[in-house]
Protein backbone atom coordinates (compact mmCIF):
# COMPACT_ATOMS: atom_id res chain seq x y z
CA UNK A 1 0.00 0.00 0.00
CA UNK A 2 2.86 2.42 0.70
CA UNK A 3 3.93 2.28 -2.96
CA UNK A 4 0.58 3.52 -4.26
CA UNK A 5 -1.60 6.58 -3.99
CA UNK A 6 -3.25 5.01 -0.93
CA UNK A 7 -0.28 5.48 1.37
CA UNK A 8 -2.28 8.11 3.26
CA UNK A 9 -4.30 5.25 4.79
CA UNK A 10 -1.32 3.90 6.71
CA UNK A 11 -0.82 4.25 10.46
CA UNK A 12 -4.24 5.66 11.32
CA UNK A 13 -6.20 5.04 14.49
CA UNK A 14 -9.45 5.45 12.60
CA UNK A 15 -10.65 5.17 8.99
CA UNK A 16 -9.66 8.00 6.68
CA UNK A 17 -12.46 10.42 5.78
CA UNK A 18 -12.67 11.17 2.05
CA UNK A 19 -14.95 14.12 1.26
CA UNK A 20 -16.73 14.30 -2.08
CA UNK A 21 -16.80 17.19 -4.52
CA UNK A 22 -19.50 16.74 -7.16
CA UNK A 23 -18.16 18.97 -9.93
CA UNK A 24 -20.85 20.97 -11.73
CA UNK A 25 -22.11 19.82 -15.11
CA UNK A 26 -19.23 19.80 -17.58
CA UNK A 27 -19.22 21.23 -21.13
CA UNK A 28 -21.23 19.20 -23.61
CA UNK A 29 -23.47 17.55 -21.01
CA UNK A 30 -27.23 18.25 -20.86
CA UNK A 31 -27.18 20.39 -17.72
CA UNK A 32 -24.02 22.38 -18.47
CA UNK A 33 -24.34 26.10 -17.74
CA UNK A 34 -21.02 27.30 -16.29
CA UNK A 35 -17.61 27.81 -17.82
CA UNK A 36 -14.75 25.52 -16.88
CA UNK A 37 -13.17 28.40 -14.97
CA UNK A 38 -16.34 28.85 -12.92
CA UNK A 39 -16.58 25.11 -12.25
CA UNK A 40 -12.96 25.04 -11.12
CA UNK A 41 -13.49 28.05 -8.85
CA UNK A 42 -16.45 26.36 -7.17
CA UNK A 43 -14.53 23.11 -6.75
CA UNK A 44 -11.58 24.94 -5.19
CA UNK A 45 -13.89 26.62 -2.70
CA UNK A 46 -15.41 23.28 -1.73
CA UNK A 47 -11.99 21.67 -1.46
CA UNK A 48 -10.75 24.40 0.84
CA UNK A 49 -13.84 24.08 3.03
CA UNK A 50 -13.38 20.30 3.28
CA UNK A 51 -9.66 20.63 3.99
CA UNK A 52 -10.24 23.27 6.65
CA UNK A 53 -12.91 21.03 8.17
CA UNK A 54 -10.45 18.19 8.70
CA UNK A 55 -11.13 15.59 6.02
CA UNK A 56 -8.18 13.33 5.16
CA UNK A 57 -8.61 13.24 1.38
CA UNK A 58 -10.93 14.54 -1.33
CA UNK A 59 -12.52 12.87 -4.34
CA UNK A 60 -13.85 14.74 -7.38
CA UNK A 61 -16.64 13.26 -9.50
CA UNK A 62 -18.69 14.46 -12.48
CA UNK A 63 -22.01 13.48 -10.91
CA UNK A 64 -23.88 16.46 -12.38
CA UNK A 65 -23.21 15.15 -15.92
CA UNK A 66 -26.33 13.00 -15.93
CA UNK A 67 -27.67 11.19 -17.79
CA UNK A 68 -24.31 9.46 -17.97
CA UNK A 69 -22.64 7.83 -20.92
CA UNK A 70 -21.77 4.15 -20.68
CA UNK A 71 -18.01 3.49 -20.31
CA UNK A 72 -16.60 6.41 -22.28
CA UNK A 73 -16.79 10.20 -22.36
CA UNK A 74 -15.61 12.76 -24.85
CA UNK A 75 -12.37 14.74 -24.84
CA UNK A 76 -14.29 17.80 -23.65
CA UNK A 77 -15.09 16.03 -20.35
CA UNK A 78 -11.54 14.74 -19.90
CA UNK A 79 -10.13 18.20 -20.58
CA UNK A 80 -12.57 19.94 -18.22
CA UNK A 81 -12.07 17.44 -15.39
CA UNK A 82 -8.31 17.77 -15.78
CA UNK A 83 -8.53 21.56 -15.58
CA UNK A 84 -10.73 21.40 -12.48
CA UNK A 85 -8.51 18.83 -10.77
CA UNK A 86 -5.38 20.87 -11.53
CA UNK A 87 -6.90 23.92 -9.84
CA UNK A 88 -7.91 21.88 -6.80
CA UNK A 89 -4.47 20.24 -6.70
CA UNK A 90 -2.88 23.70 -6.59
CA UNK A 91 -5.21 24.84 -3.81
CA UNK A 92 -4.95 21.99 -1.28
CA UNK A 93 -2.28 19.54 -0.20
CA UNK A 94 -4.59 16.63 0.66
CA UNK A 95 -4.58 13.40 -1.37
CA UNK A 96 -7.04 13.65 -4.27
CA UNK A 97 -9.09 11.04 -6.07
CA UNK A 98 -11.10 11.14 -9.30
CA UNK A 99 -14.11 9.27 -10.66
CA UNK A 100 -15.48 9.80 -14.17
CA UNK A 101 -19.00 8.50 -14.67
CA UNK A 102 -20.12 6.14 -15.87
CA UNK A 103 -17.33 3.61 -15.82
CA UNK A 104 -14.97 5.84 -17.79
CA UNK A 105 -12.05 4.40 -15.89
CA UNK A 106 -9.22 4.99 -18.34
CA UNK A 107 -10.31 8.59 -18.69
CA UNK A 108 -10.19 8.90 -14.89
CA UNK A 109 -6.64 7.56 -14.77
CA UNK A 110 -5.61 9.99 -17.50
CA UNK A 111 -7.13 12.89 -15.58
CA UNK A 112 -5.49 11.79 -12.32
CA UNK A 113 -2.09 11.30 -13.90
CA UNK A 114 -2.16 14.68 -15.65
CA UNK A 115 -3.38 16.62 -12.61
CA UNK A 116 -1.36 14.99 -9.84
CA UNK A 117 -4.15 13.09 -8.14
CA UNK A 118 -3.40 9.99 -6.09
CA UNK A 119 -6.24 7.56 -6.85
CA UNK A 120 -9.28 6.79 -8.99
CA UNK A 121 -12.54 5.05 -8.23
CA UNK A 122 -13.76 2.75 -10.97
CA UNK A 123 -16.79 0.70 -11.92
CA UNK A 124 -16.85 -2.69 -13.61
CA UNK A 125 -13.33 -3.73 -12.65
CA UNK A 126 -14.33 -7.40 -12.57
CA UNK A 127 -17.44 -9.25 -13.80
CA UNK A 128 -20.47 -7.72 -15.55
CA UNK A 129 -23.52 -5.85 -14.33
CA UNK A 130 -26.50 -3.91 -15.63
CA UNK A 131 -26.22 -0.24 -14.72
CA UNK A 132 -28.84 2.45 -15.24
CA UNK A 133 -26.67 3.52 -18.20
CA UNK A 134 -27.13 0.04 -19.69
CA UNK A 135 -25.23 -3.23 -19.77
CA UNK A 136 -21.56 -3.10 -18.77
CA UNK A 137 -20.61 -6.49 -20.20
CA UNK A 138 -16.82 -6.37 -20.10
CA UNK A 139 -14.59 -6.36 -17.03
CA UNK A 140 -12.13 -3.49 -17.18
CA UNK A 141 -9.24 -4.80 -15.07
CA UNK A 142 -7.05 -6.07 -17.91
CA UNK A 143 -7.30 -3.07 -20.25
CA UNK A 144 -7.30 -0.57 -17.37
CA UNK A 145 -4.13 -1.74 -15.64
CA UNK A 146 -2.34 -2.05 -18.96
CA UNK A 147 -3.35 1.52 -19.79
CA UNK A 148 -2.10 2.70 -16.39
CA UNK A 149 1.24 1.00 -17.05
CA UNK A 150 1.48 2.34 -20.60
CA UNK A 151 1.12 6.00 -19.60
CA UNK A 152 3.43 5.68 -16.60
CA UNK A 153 0.68 6.20 -14.03
CA UNK A 154 1.47 3.29 -11.70
CA UNK A 155 1.49 5.73 -8.78
CA UNK A 156 -2.24 6.30 -9.31
CA UNK A 157 -4.09 3.76 -7.16
CA UNK A 158 -7.26 2.07 -8.41
CA UNK A 159 -10.12 1.42 -6.02
CA UNK A 160 -13.10 -0.47 -7.42
CA UNK A 161 -16.73 -0.90 -6.46
CA UNK A 162 -17.95 -4.43 -5.86
CA UNK A 163 -21.64 -4.95 -6.71
CA UNK A 164 -21.85 -1.21 -7.24
CA UNK A 165 -24.83 0.97 -6.37
CA UNK A 166 -27.42 2.00 -8.97
CA UNK A 167 -27.10 -1.36 -10.71
CA UNK A 168 -28.64 -4.80 -11.05
CA UNK A 169 -26.37 -7.74 -10.31
CA UNK A 170 -28.59 -10.58 -11.50
CA UNK A 171 -25.82 -11.83 -13.81
CA UNK A 172 -23.60 -12.40 -10.75
CA UNK A 173 -26.33 -13.46 -8.34
CA UNK A 174 -24.45 -16.69 -7.57
CA UNK A 175 -21.45 -14.67 -6.32
CA UNK A 176 -21.50 -12.86 -3.00
CA UNK A 177 -19.72 -9.58 -2.25
CA UNK A 178 -16.70 -11.31 -0.77
CA UNK A 179 -16.20 -13.49 -3.85
CA UNK A 180 -16.26 -10.48 -6.17
CA UNK A 181 -13.92 -8.56 -3.88
CA UNK A 182 -11.49 -11.50 -3.87
CA UNK A 183 -11.55 -11.57 -7.67
CA UNK A 184 -10.83 -7.83 -7.81
CA UNK A 185 -7.91 -8.25 -5.41
CA UNK A 186 -6.57 -11.19 -7.46
CA UNK A 187 -6.76 -9.03 -10.59
CA UNK A 188 -4.62 -6.33 -9.00
CA UNK A 189 -6.98 -3.71 -7.59
CA UNK A 190 -5.50 -1.47 -4.89
CA UNK A 191 -8.69 -1.21 -2.84
CA UNK A 192 -12.35 -2.23 -2.96
CA UNK A 193 -15.47 -0.15 -2.31
CA UNK A 194 -18.61 -1.50 -0.61
CA UNK A 195 -21.84 0.53 -0.86
CA UNK A 196 -25.55 0.57 -0.27
CA UNK A 197 -28.02 0.25 -3.12
CA UNK A 198 -27.89 3.91 -4.21
CA UNK A 199 -26.33 7.29 -3.47
CA UNK A 200 -26.95 8.17 0.17
CA UNK A 201 -28.16 4.67 1.06
CA UNK A 202 -26.54 3.17 4.14
CA UNK A 203 -23.90 0.51 3.66
CA UNK A 204 -24.44 -2.56 5.81
CA UNK A 205 -21.67 -3.15 8.37
CA UNK A 206 -21.97 -6.90 7.85
CA UNK A 207 -21.21 -6.43 4.13
CA UNK A 208 -18.07 -4.45 4.92
CA UNK A 209 -17.02 -7.03 7.50
CA UNK A 210 -17.52 -9.95 5.11
CA UNK A 211 -15.31 -8.30 2.50
CA UNK A 212 -12.69 -7.26 5.06
CA UNK A 213 -12.32 -10.89 6.16
CA UNK A 214 -11.58 -12.05 2.62
CA UNK A 215 -9.19 -9.48 1.14
CA UNK A 216 -5.91 -7.92 2.16
CA UNK A 217 -6.39 -4.71 0.16
CA UNK A 218 -8.01 -1.70 1.89
CA UNK A 219 -11.81 -1.71 2.10
CA UNK A 220 -13.66 1.56 1.51
CA UNK A 221 -17.26 2.37 2.43
CA UNK A 222 -18.83 4.20 -0.48
CA UNK A 223 -22.30 5.40 0.48
CA UNK A 224 -24.64 6.42 3.26
CA UNK A 225 -22.14 7.19 6.02
CA UNK A 226 -23.48 9.40 8.83
CA UNK A 227 -22.34 10.16 12.38
CA UNK A 228 -25.12 7.86 13.57
CA UNK A 229 -23.93 4.74 11.71
CA UNK A 230 -20.21 5.38 11.35
CA UNK A 231 -19.29 3.44 14.48
CA UNK A 232 -20.48 0.14 13.02
CA UNK A 233 -18.67 0.77 9.75
CA UNK A 234 -15.40 2.11 11.11
CA UNK A 235 -14.44 -1.18 12.71
CA UNK A 236 -14.03 -2.84 9.30
CA UNK A 237 -13.12 -0.01 6.89
CA UNK A 238 -9.84 1.62 5.96
CA UNK A 239 -11.63 4.69 4.60
CA UNK A 240 -15.07 6.25 4.33
CA UNK A 241 -16.11 8.10 1.16
CA UNK A 242 -18.74 10.63 2.25
CA UNK A 243 -20.75 12.90 -0.01
CA UNK A 244 -24.41 13.35 0.85
CA UNK A 245 -24.08 13.74 4.61
CA UNK A 246 -21.42 16.47 4.29
CA UNK A 247 -23.65 18.57 2.02
CA UNK A 248 -26.24 21.14 3.05
CA UNK A 249 -29.47 19.38 4.11
CA UNK A 250 -27.77 16.05 3.41
CA UNK A 251 -28.39 16.37 -0.34
CA UNK A 252 -25.52 15.37 -2.66
CA UNK A 253 -26.17 18.18 -5.14
CA UNK A 254 -25.76 20.95 -2.55
CA UNK A 255 -22.56 22.63 -1.42
CA UNK A 256 -20.70 21.27 1.62
CA UNK A 257 -21.97 22.37 5.03
CA UNK A 258 -19.09 23.21 7.39
CA UNK A 259 -21.15 22.19 10.42
CA UNK A 260 -21.81 18.76 8.94
CA UNK A 261 -18.14 18.33 8.03
CA UNK A 262 -17.18 19.25 11.59
CA UNK A 263 -19.75 16.82 13.03
CA UNK A 264 -18.44 13.91 10.95
CA UNK A 265 -14.80 14.63 11.73
CA UNK A 266 -15.57 15.01 15.44
CA UNK A 267 -17.51 11.75 15.52
CA UNK A 268 -14.65 9.87 13.85
CA UNK A 269 -12.04 11.42 16.10
CA UNK A 270 -13.99 10.31 19.17
CA UNK A 271 -14.67 6.72 18.19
Amino acid sequence: MDDTGLSFLAKRDRPALIGMIHVGALPGTPRAEKTVSDLARSAVGEAQLLADGGVDAIMLENMHDLPYLNRSVGPEVVAAMTAVCCEVRNAVTLPLGVQVLAGANREAIAVAHASGCQFVRCEGFVFSHVADEGLMPEADAGPLLRFRKMIGANGVAVIADVKKKHASHAVTADLDLAAIAKAAAFFGVDGVVVTGAETGASTRPEDVESVRREVEVPVFVGSGVTPENVGGLAAHAAALIVGSYLKRDGCWSNAPDPDRVSAMVSTLDNL
